[in-house]
């Protein structure tokens, strides 16, 4: 079987099991392949060296990273169609101690098909907060969905708003938005992109992730102003977000008066064995905001 072929069946095999992850890990004969599926790590047979080095190779070049280079990070993006359904592929690669590149490729699946929530009166509870201004923020584990959940909610606006979103990078293709991506050489982080896209004058910010206090305030400025601002942010439980926000160095009177609603996101099997996004959602009132800090 020609490589290409070999690729594309490991691809559709992922897709159709809506894997999230699949890893290359070197080993001593080749590498060892895993799925990252709704059930857990499921491992697959492995692939010798010269086959190995074929499907990593194909995957950088259809990627546009540079296939001589094996040890430093590399990240690249691809895609597949499969039954009319584009879904797109985030690559990353990075050699191991022994120069030996291993390889992560990210699924990433339309976005109506790839969002579910387990309880409908949370997602119903979450859109009528996404009708507001204000600052709305998620946290969560990593790969619970946070980005999807922001795109999804922001697509429920879309026709009466202007959505401008920054990223880290860019991980759904939402044509109906202006996206933006950071780009640390050209001088475009997360602060730079921020000030420019107030300019643009939108309804609507995402904010792929807030990560230092530049970032955070000028989320803060952009939901003071009035627009609805979403992101997500490293905390390890809804309340926390709030102290995650002040340790950065925003005031706590800026968050009273900014924050509309805080969700911890994880992700729970429904009743299709299907992975859904559960959240726990604390509002403006239910958050612990000590003045005094």
């Amino acid at each position: 079987m020609a490589i290409q072929d070999e690729l594309q069946t490991l691809l559709v095999d992922c897709c159709q099991h809506r894997t999230q992850d699949l890893y290359f890990r070197p080993i001593a004969t080749g590498w060892q392949l895993a799925e990252r599926r709704a059930t857990g790590l499921v491992q697959r047979e492995p692939v010798n060296q010269a086959v190995g080095e074929k499907l990593i190779n194909r995957l950088k070049y259809l990627a546009e990273m540079d296939i001589s280079e094996n040890r430093r990070p590399q990240t690249g993006r691809s895609e597949i169609t499969i039954d009319q359904e584009v879904v797109y592929l985030r690559l990353a690669t990075i050699g191991d101690f022994l120069n030996r590149e291993s390889l992560v490729i990210r699924f990433i699946y339309p976005l109506l098909t790839a969002y579910r929530c387990a309880q409908v009166s949370q997602l119903a509870q979450l859109e009528a907060v996404v009708q507001q201004s204000g600052l709305v923020l998620f946290a969560g584990p990593t790969g619970s969905g946070k980005t999807t959940s922001l795109y999804y909610l922001a697509s429920q606006v879309m026709q009466e708003r202007m959505v401008v979103t920054i990223e880290d990078p860019i991980e759904i293709k939402q044509p109906e938005f202006l996206q933006l991506q950071v780009n640390q050489e050209a001088g475009l982080s997360y602060a730079a992109l921020l000030k420019i896209s107030l300019r643009l004058r939108p309804d609507t910010l995402i904010i792929g992730e807030i990560r230092d206090l530049a970032t955070a305030q000028h989320a803060v400025t952009a939901a003071l102003s009035g627009h609805l601002v979403l992101s997500t942010i490293h905390a390890r439980n809804a309340q926390g977000v709030v102290q995650r926000l002040i340790n950065l160095g925003i005031e706590p009177a800026q968050l009273t008066a900014c924050l509309t609603c805080v969700a911890y996101q994880s992700l729970v099997l429904n009743s299709q064995a299907q992975l859904a996004a559960h959240y726990d959602i604390l509002m403006a009132a239910d958050l612990e905001v000590d003045d005094d800090l």
